[in-house]
C-alpha cells in the first residue's frame, strides 16, 4: 500500500512535499518524492498533511479510569513507599473509552504510568492505543518509576509512616537500588562459582531493578522543584542510570544547568492550575527556556489530570509560552518517543519504524482540529 501526493512531516528530516509512503505488514517500508504509478490499493492524500501518530511520554491511561473513582483507580499502591516489582500493564484497562478519544486526535503511542505516591511505584509500560488486550498493545516495559517531592512526603505523612522527608524519599531509593545492585553482584558469583556459592534468595524488587541497572530501560523521576530535578541527577549518576525527568516544573529556572547534564525533560501537565506549592512556579514558558539552553523536552498531559486528548492543544499552548512552532509537534513526536525510549518503532515517518501515521487538511496544534484518519500499525482506524 502507498499513501501518495501528500505533504509528509518525517520529523527526522525536512518536509517533504508531494511525497509517497509505501507500507508493508504494519511496517513503513520506503518513503519518496514525485508521481507514482497508483495501484487499486493505494490512496491518494490530494495534498494533506502526513505525520506520524502523536506519542505522549506520560500518562496514566487505563490505569486511572475515566470518571470511575476508586474502583478504576490502580495507580498507587500506597501500602510500601518502594514497589518496583509492580507492573503498570497489570492495572491498565484497555475497555477505558479514553483509549478511543485518544485515537481520535492522533495519539497512537503513549507511556502509562503507575503514579507517583511512592518513592519507587513500579514498571512504565509503552503501549498503542488501539486494543482489547494490553499484552497485544505493548511496546515494551520502558522504564522504573520514581518519585521525588511532595507526593511521597503528603502520602505517608498522612500514615505517619515513612518517608515524610525529601531526605527519606531520596533514602529509600538509594537503598533499593543498591540493595539490587548487591543482588546482581551475588547472581553474578553465583553463575561463575555454581560449585560453591549459593545463589541469593529470589527477590521481585531487586529483580524489577536489574533491567534498570544493566542501562536496558530507563530511569523516569517525577519532580516539579529545581532541587527535587538535581535530585535525581544526583541518584541516576551514582546508579549509572539513564534519567528522564517527568514535569520539570521549575526548568525554567535552571535550564542552564540542566544543559551540560544532556538529561530529557517531559514538561506537564500545561493546562492545569497551580494547584500545590510545587506547582508555584509553572509557567507556559518552561518549555521554550529549556529548547533554547538545548534541553531535550517532550510534552505531556498527565492523562487524566488533563485528557489525553489535549496533547496536541497543550504542545499549542507551549508554542503559546515561545517554544517554536516545530520543537512544539517534535515534542509531541519523535522528541517525546526518543524520551520514551521507543524511537525505534514509532514518533517518525521512517522505514523499518511502525506505520502509525495520520493525515491533516488543518493545523495539526488547532483546537477546533481532528485528523481525516488515524493509522496504527498499518491499519486504517474506523
Amino acid at each position: 500500500m502507498k499513501l501518495y501526493h501528500a505533504h509528509i512531516y518525517p520529523m527526522d528530516r525536512e518536509p517533504i512535499e508531494n511525497g509517497w509512503v509505501s507500507i508493508q505488514d504494519g511496517k513503513i517500508t520506503e518513503l519518496g518524492q514525485g508521481e507514482i504509478v497508483p495501484s487499486p490499493e493505494d490512496r491518494d492524500l490530494a495534498g494533506g498533511m502526513l505525520l506520524p501518530g502523536f506519542v505522549d511520554a506520560h500518562t496514566h491511561l487505563g490505569i486511572i479510569e475515566n470518571g470511575i473513582g476508586f474502583e478504576g483507580d490502580d495507580c498507587n499502591e500506597a501500602s510500601d513507599p518502594f514497589t518496583p516489582q509492580l507492573r503498570a500493564i497489570d492495572g491498565i484497562n484497555p475497555m477505558d473509552r479514553c483509549f478511543a478519544e485518544a485515537r481520535r486526535r492522533g495519539i497512537t503511542a503513549v507511556l502509562s504510568s503507575p503514579g507517583s505516591a511512592n518513592a519507587c511505584g513500579g514498571q512504565i509500560a509503552a503501549i498503542k492505543t488501539v486494543g482489547r488486550r494490553i499484552d497485544s498493545m505493548l511496546i515494551r516495559t520502558a522504564g522504573v518509576k520514581f518519585a521525588l517531592g511532595e507526593n511521597p512526603k503528603s502520602v505517608y505523612n498522612d500514615r505517619d509512616e515513612t518517608p515524610i522527608t525529601r531526605m527519606a524519599t531520596a533514602a529509600l531509593i538509594r537503598e533499593g537500588l543498591a540493595a539490587a545492585r548487591r543482588y546482581r553482584s551475588d547472581l553474578a558469583a553465583h553463575e561463575a562459582d555454581p560449585e560453591n556459592l549459593d545463589a541469593p534468595e529470589f527477590d521481585a524488587k531487586h529483580e524489577a531493578l536489574l533491567p534498570l541497572l544493566r542501562g536496558e530501560c530507563k530511569a523516569f523521576f517525577h519532580c516539579h522543584r529545581a532541587d527535587d530535578m538535581f535530585t535525581a541527577l544526583r541518584i541516576a549518576k551514582e546508579f549509572s542510570l539513564d534519567p528522564v525527568l517527568i514535569h520539570g516544573t521549575e526548568g525554567h529556572l535552571i535550564a542552564d544547568l540542566l544543559a551540560p547534564e544532556k538529561t530529557g525533560v517531559i514538561i506537564g501537565p500545561l493546562l492545569c492550575d497551580r494547584c500545590k506549592p510545587e506547582l508555584n512556579h509553572a509557567e507556559l514558558h518552561n518549555g521554550a527556556e529549556l529548547h533554547r539552553n538545548g534541553v531535550p523536552i517532550a510534552i505531556c498531559t498527565d492523562h487524566p489530570e488533563v485528557p489525553l486528548q489535549y496533547l496536541p492543544l497543550s504542545a499549542a499552548a507551549a508554542v503559546k509560552g515561545g517554544l517554536p512552532y516545530d520543537a512544539a509537534l517534535y515534542a509531541i513526536t519523535l522528541g517525546a518517543a526518543k524520551l520514551a525510549g521507543i524511537d525505534d518503532r514509532v514518533g517518525s515517518i521512517t522505514p523499518g519504524k511502525d506505520a502509525d501515521l495520520q493525515c491533516y487538511r488543518q493545523d495539526p496544534l488547532g483546537f477546533l482540529t481532528e485528523p481525516e484518519w488515524v493509522m496504527i500499525d498499518g491499519v486504517m482506524l474506523p
